[in-house]
């Protein structure tokens, strides 16, 4: 696999990012915003568009991260709630019949963990969750140093578990924001960082409904690591103070004591995550033949 071009594909709710990854290291990208509520044909060949843009004879394959349920052996997607008329999608086979090479997917958050656990801090550990804060919340799960995606990798779905009057990712994803003080989130951050009072406070009210969250982490998962990711993990100094002083609230210290709750620190996780990906199945059908 040494020398070969990877293209990796992010997609979002609202951007598709587009990486080549030659040996770790992004050597180009693209990035298109989602046609969320466009048809099911039209987001497939904006996709490959952005894909197109960065193909060549290097390129040994492509690996894709999407928000819904993945049924990574058929590389069928289903019920994308951000892209309403993806159903039931037949991504792998699309882009493979598109490009004529090895086309391997699995859901977002998945790739995030794995770039994390390739490529960045989480290498040191075995047990690790990668949580994603953006327009929803969604975790990936390293489990005994292997990624564990559950069936339709849908392991990790914390952000749809009821949570107060709606669900988790209702209070700890953007919607948070917009519904309880009627902006966006990266509006708030630039406000609190100059010191407005109620950007502050709805900072701190969201830190603890995201502590709240961690701690459902450790009593289902008990990682010894956990990382951030997702546009609102940049606003992580605002409400640090609040989600650790709801950690601390939970009842076995063995687990908190030496636990690491950090942002992410590697540029683009998600597309290293991709990359990862395409390796990892690569060489696990190498090793199946």
């Amino acid at each position: 696999m040494k020398n070969q071009k990877i293209i990796c594909v992010d997609i979002g709710a609202t951007k598709i990012h587009v990486g080549a990854i030659l040996d770790g290291t992004i050597v180009a990208e693209v990035l298109l915003p989602t046609p969320a509520q466009a048809a099911e044909d039209f987001v497939l060949a904006e996709i490959a568009s952005g894909i197109a843009q960065l193909m060549d004879d290097q390129v040994a394959g492509i690996g894709i991260g999407v928000p819904g349920l993945v049924d990574d052996t058929a590389g069928i997607v289903y019920d994308v709630i951000n892209i309403p008329s993806w159903k039931e999608v037949h991504l792998q086979q699309y882009m493979a019949d598109q490009f004529e090479v090895p086309v391997y997917l699995t859901n977002d958050a998945n790739i995030f963990v794995l770039g994390e656990k390739v490529y960045g801090k989480a290498k040191a550990y075995k047990n690790v969750v990668g949580i994603t804060l953006g327009s929803g919340l969604g975790a990936g799960i390293i489990a005994n140093g292997n990624m564990y995606a559950g069936a339709f990798s849908g392991a990790g779905e914390f952000g749809h578990i009821p949570y107060l009057d709606a669900n988790i990712e209702s209070y700890c994803g953007g919607e948070f924001f917009r519904s309880k003080y009627g902006t966006e989130g990266s509006t708030l951050k630039k406000r609190a960082e100059k010191g407005d009072k109620v950007a502050l406070e709805a900072f701190e009210a969201y830190g603890e409904h995201l502590g709240n969250v961690i701690n459902l982490v450790l009593y289902t998962l008990s990682p010894e690591a956990i990382f951030l990711g997702g546009s609102i993990s940049k606003s992580f100094p605002l409400f640090e103070k609040a989600m650790r002083r709801r950690v601390q609230e939970f009842p076995f210290k063995r687990i908190t004591e030496h636990l690491v709750i950090e942002p992410s620190a590697l540029d683009n996780a998600a597309l290293r995550g991709a990359a990862a990906l395409f390796r990892m199945a690569s060489t696990a059908k190498m090793a199946s033949v």
